[in-house]
């Protein structure tokens, strides 16, 4: 019997407690990312479950299923270089640490607005994006499955994007939490193997767009 992956685990649990988020408002909103109340009140619990629950069906299913490709992706990787046992603890630590890292400059600059809530695990599923960009830069990323581009360039755009977005704050995504997971998804790697980063500017100098 094939055994089920880490990835397809953590994506049924979130679409279970997003679920229950949706049929529970109380439960929701003890959820919510809020920085006022995690400063006020220290609701610390707020980084972690905010990773789990989601605005609605679209938003569950544009981060799972990128969350299901290539997450599935790094944690290959990780059982390939650290072993089956100590990859798996590490890939669930990784995705933890990245949907609570990437949040914290949010805290910061909204601990002093109530207003302020965001939720989803779009600082995970950038981590693990990016993650897998370091390990290949080359392979292709398709949006909708019609624009293709190969991962290094598409992760440039959407960095800039990210940051632009994070400065004008024009919509109520936190964009913030997608530029510094994908951040901290690219530190991960190259911290836990450096010899990555020579890999991928070799693969980057080889690039030819036609």
């Amino acid at each position: 019997m094939e055994e089920v992956s880490l990835t397809v685990i953590l994506i049924a649990i979130t679409c279970a407690s997003s679920y229950y988020a949706w049929k529970n408002p109380a439960f929701m909103d003890k959820s919510l990312f809020t920085p006022y109340r995690v400063y006020n009140y220290k609701e610390y619990s707020r980084f972690f479950f905010s990773g789990f629950i989601h605005k609605d069906g679209v938003h569950l299913l544009f981060n799972m299923f990128t969350f299901y490709f290539f997450g599935q992706v790094v944690e290959q990787f990780l059982g390939y270089l650290l072993g089956m046992n100590l990859g798996m603890l590490v890939f669930v630590a990784f995705y933890l640490a990245a949907i609570i890292v990437s949040d914290i400059p949010t805290y910061f600059k909204e601990k002093d607005n109530p207003s302020y809530h965001a939720l989803g695990a779009s600082g995970g599923t950038a981590a693990m994006v990016f993650a897998s960009i370091v390990l290949m830069p080359l392979a292709d990323i398709c949006i909708f499955g019609i624009f293709c581009l190969p991962g290094f360039v598409l992760g440039l755009m959407f960095l800039a994007y990210a940051y632009y977005k994070g400065k004008i704050a024009d919509d109520n995504i936190n964009h913030d939490a997608h530029l510094y997971g994908a951040l901290f998804g690219i530190f991960f790697i190259l911290a836990l193997d450096p010899e990555r980063a020579g890999h991928f500017w070799d693969q980057i100098r080889e690039f030819q767009l036609f």
